[in-house]
């Protein structure tokens, strides 16, 4: 079982499941809601998700079109982007999410509009948009 918490404390959530995706996404909506050079995602499957506590206290914005982010009322911390397009998924923000839990081999999203001031210095493979809407499943030389 996954736990996470937001920064009060008055959000709880468990998630039963395992993380299926794990991103780091750089596009310019990510790292204003975190605050930095990007957001880091685990991918789970909805079902599995469950409040334990402070149900009340979340809130959503519809950040665009087809995304919806969920936060906490009181303290700001950020739980998942809901996609339209994949809607029996969630993207937890890893900053919530309790201990170390095992996840697949991470890649990095929105490459292409990164923050002009960071440097990736990892191998992972890197997306100039989402792996989906690049022409071929090959990383992206960047």
């Amino acid at each position: 079982m996954i736990t996470g918490k937001c920064e009060c404390g008055r959000v709880q959530f468990e998630i039963d499941g395992p993380i299926e995706d794990f991103s780091h996404c750089h596009c310019s909506q990510c790292r204003r809601m975190h605050g930095a050079a990007f957001g880091s995602f685990a991918g789970v499957a909805k079902a599995g998700f469950r409040y334990l506590s402070g149900e009340t206290d979340v809130t959503a914005y519809q950040s665009s079109a087809t995304s919806t982010r969920t936060f906490c009322k009181a303290c700001g911390s950020n739980f998942f982007v809901a996609l339209d397009s994949e809607p029996d998924r969630l993207y937890v923000a890893m900053g919530v999410i309790d201990g170390d839990p095992p996840r697949p081999d991470g890649y990095h999203i929105y490459v292409g509009s990164k923050a002009p001031w960071h440097d990736i210095h990892d191998d992972l493979p890197q997306y100039d948009t989402a792996p989906a809407d690049e022409e071929s499943d090959a990383p992206q030389d960047t």
